[in-house]
């Protein structure tokens, strides 16, 4: 019997690694939930609509910002950010496929 040959692209691996480090912490998934309630909004509105302080909030956007799951645009002196919504689609698309095997 042969064993087969494993090739791990370890680009693509710390890539998906970082992406479900993001997805998996229930504050930033809230934190995703909110900006997908309302489509586009600023870092002050996410953290004062969602009691949090400002440092901490400002911590997780970087990581879902890092991961790719939610885009920035400024606006003047203000930051307002929304979801990149085809990555998250394939996020949950790949997952789904890995939890099936």
């Amino acid at each position: 019997m042969s064993k087969a040959k494993v090739v791990v692209n370890n680009d693509k691996l710390q890539y998906s690694l970082e992406l479900l480090r993001a997805l998996a912490h229930p504050l930033r998934l809230q934190i995703l939930k909110f900006i997908d309630e309302h489509e586009s909004i600023n870092v002050n509105k996410i953290y004062s609509t969602l009691n949090l302080e400002q440092s901490i909030t400002s911590q997780h956007l970087k990581i879902l910002r890092s991961a790719g799951l939610v885009i920035t645009e400024r606006e003047g002196k203000f930051i307002h950010y929304r979801i990149d919504y085809p990555k998250v689609q394939r996020a949950a698309e790949n997952i789904h496929l890995f939890v099936q095997h």
